[in-house]
């Protein structure tokens, strides 16, 4: 797996050709929830690069059907399909099939998250914010002011500012600011810097986020870890897997006490075997790298 290559979805570019795309989504199936756990559990358990992509694939549709939800922002639909698509490949790596949900559902929230972050990132030159609620006024106060009929122009009435205010759960004065700044539209990135026309300000900009061939990068590279560290727990024993799993690899970490009990063992014991199996893995691992680095 760790000389794999993992290849964007349908190997397009939604940017090169955005009708074209959209026709070649179409063509991937709809998978059932046998298929999918099967493909999720090829994938989690087995590194299997050829279930991922089929796992994404077969939901680009519902990619592209969300970034069409996002066109009223002034970007680009391919490039909001491209960074819902980032957020596909997030929400596969991620995925645990185990819970019983279906990916769709889960994935949803990945998509919608990656489009979002890009539209704050790209809509103006002037940062906006970054606060949960200040993204929750950004991206709802759109449809609660045609909730309210409140589409003059200028600055919102005094009893429509309150109204948002409250449902948002933001102050007066982020209600009024951010309409302001929504209603006033941006500024060309085109536009020149200088009286004399020379640079525009898209000169001066620089993105840090990764882009998506940063994300296809990173995707390999946990292809790639997950394989060596399966490699490695194989040489351990089934109380030093135990363990290291529940020291180093949990998001929450069992506590030694709790382990000692399980095992009848005191909590130095457990400490001792901990470091005894994280020695091994290192060696084991390291051992592996070495003999890939020969190979090639």
């Amino acid at each position: 797996m760790g000389s794999s290559k993992y290849i964007p979805p349908v190997n397009l570019s939604p940017e090169q050709n955005l009708s074209r795309y959209l026709q070649e989504i179409r063509k991937f199936p709809m998978l059932s929830f046998e298929v999918e756990q099967n493909l999720a559990c090829r994938w989690i358990y087995g590194e299997d690069q050829e279930a991922a992509e089929k796992l994404v694939n077969s939901h680009l549709r519902l990619v592209a059907k969300i970034a069409m939800g996002f066109r009223g922002y002034g970007l680009p639909l391919a490039e909001l399909i491209s960074e819902g698509n980032i957020g596909m490949m997030q929400a596969v790596a991620k995925f645990d099939p185990e819970k019983g949900f279906r990916l769709s559902t889960y994935a949803m929230w990945w998509i919608r998250a990656s489009i979002q972050e890009y539209i704050l990132r790209s809509w103006s030159l002037v940062k906006m914010g970054t606060t949960a609620a200040q993204k929750k006024l950004f991206f709802n106060l759109r449809r609660l002011k045609g909730q309210m009929d409140a589409y003059e122009d200028g600055d919102l009435k005094p009893e429509h500012v309150e109204a948002i205010s409250k449902r948002l759960d933001v102050t007066k004065d982020e209600v009024i600011s951010m309409n302001r700044r929504m209603a006033g539209g941006d500024a060309s990135l085109n536009s020149p810097v200088r009286m004399d026309g020379e640079g525009e300000w898209q000169d001066w900009l620089q993105d840090d986020s990764l882009n998506q061939e940063e994300m296809i990068s990173d995707f390999q590279e946990l292809i790639r870890r997950r394989s060596l560290l399966k490699g490695a727990m194989t040489g351990l024993t089934d109380r030093e897997r135990i363990i290291l799993t529940e020291r180093r690899l949990k998001s929450r970490p069992a506590t030694l006490e709790n382990l000692s009990q399980s095992f009848g063992i005191s909590r130095e014991r457990v400490r001792q075997i901990e470091e005894r199996a994280f020695g091994k893995v290192q060696k084991s691992v390291k051992n592996t790298l070495i003999e890939l680095n020969i190979a090639s």
